[in-house]
């Protein structure tokens, strides 16, 4: 019974060693032809003309989010107005629309009308720091207390104001945050959280306000400059996700182009399957795997690139420093193939290299089998003595 169970042990591992001999060799064949087909291959200045850049595939938090967008607002609280107290006329006008004026700085001189030798001056002064927003006041010209000379307006904060579509603002509260960025300036987006929402709705829009502040002390932000919201409203951990601009296609048939891990300058058509979109970034369920090197920017000009005049067998022959047939497989001596390495199908004597492990692996098996039988002779003929 021994016997027979060395025997089967023997025979399982000499397949197992003929399989895996199968296995590399099926690895050196021909490329899968949808891979081939899908495969883009540019030349240097191809790459360097799309101005292709990639991104590593990783699990990362994934934030959902409602995109809105609004406008900057003054701050109602924080916008103050000159006038005088007295009759008379502006004798001195230091401030203009658009200036930038600190608190107790002298912005008219106003001579009263009441009798006098020289008659009485009054200083009319800024209240806080700020910028000159309005002006109805010119030297020479007569004022009264009832008119309003200058408007002032502290803008070192400022609201952002969106405008949030009803039907995707269940889930938002005072206190949800959001990225806001303004496409006038550029830049890396603000962070900041909802103070309020507005008053009433926009019946026809069908939208809500709501009510954000930022800080603006360099007075780049003016009101009624645009914004831009990601409203985030929910987060999950470990969500393996790719940016907004890697995805192509029409909504059936979304793909990706992934880097060749073998070819250089070489991007493959990746169909994938979608999950859900938030702060610019979209969730795969598949179709990619963490590692795989994406394209962002130039992916959609890259289904429309052809080769860079390079084929897909002289690409490989580039990487691999030898020969390959059209179809991307091993060259061998009977096909042509000229050259001598430890990973194609060298021959020797016109026999592929795989084939003669396989012979070489049967004759061990055989002489085995045959040492394993003559053992058994011996046992028995001592026991027969």
């Amino acid at each position: 019974m021994k016997l027979f169970q060395d025997m089967k042990a023997s025979i399982i591992a000499a397949a197992l060693a003929a399989s895996a001999i199968l296995a590399v060799r099926g690895a050196e064949g021909p490329l899968d032809p949808e891979r081939a087909a899908n495969t883009v291959i540019l030349d240097e200045t191809g790459v360097k003309n799309l101005r292709l850049e990639t991104v590593m595939v990783e699990e990362r938090d994934f934030e959902q989010t409602v995109f809105a967008v609004g406008r900057i607002e003054e701050i109602p609280g924080n916008q103050h107005s000159i006038s005088s107290r007295i009759p008379g006329r502006a004798i001195e006008v230091n401030a203009f629309i658009g200036d930038e004026v600190k608190a107790g700085e002298v912005l008219v001189r106003v001579e009263s009308r009441q009798p006098g030798d020289p008659p009485p001056v009054i200083e009319l002064r800024a209240p806080h720091d700020g910028v000159v927003i309005e002006s109805d006041v010119l030297q020479g010209q007569p004022v009264e207390p009832d008119t309003e000379l200058l408007d002032l307006s502290d803008r070192d904060r400022m609201w952002v104001v969106a405008r949030i579509p009803e039907q995707m603002a269940a889930g938002i509260v005072p206190g949800t945050q959001a990225r806001i960025t303004f496409p006038a300036l550029g830049g890396e987006p603000i962070t900041s959280k909802l103070l309020r929402f507005g008053v009433t709705a926009d019946r026809e829009a069908g939208a809500i306000e709501g009510i954000f502040e930022v800080p603006n002390t360099d007075r780049r932000l003016t009101p009624g400059m645009r914004a831009e919201f990601d409203i985030i409203v929910s987060k999950r951990s470990n969500v393996l996700s790719v940016p907004e601009e890697a995805v192509q296609g029409d909504p059936s048939k979304r793909v990706v182009y992934l880097k060749d891990l073998e070819i250089p300058n070489a991007f493959v058509k990746s169909p994938v399957v979608l999950g859900e979109k938030g702060g610019g970034w979209i969730e795969v369920l598949s179709g990619v795997f963490p590692g795989d090197d994406v394209v962002t920017r130039g992916s959609y000009m890259l289904g429309y690139a052809g080769g860079g005049g390079m084929s897909l067998k002289e690409a490989l022959d580039a990487a691999h420093g030898h020969k390959h047939a059209e179809d991307g497989s091993e060259l061998t001596e009977e096909a042509g193939g000229d050259h001598d390495h430890d990973h194609g199908a060298e021959a020797s004597g016109g026999a592929p290299a795989w084939m003669m492990y396989y012979a070489g692996g049967s004759t061990l098996l055989m002489l085995l089998f045959a040492q394993l039988w003559w053992n058994s002779k011996r046992k028995e003929g001592r026991s027969d003595a």
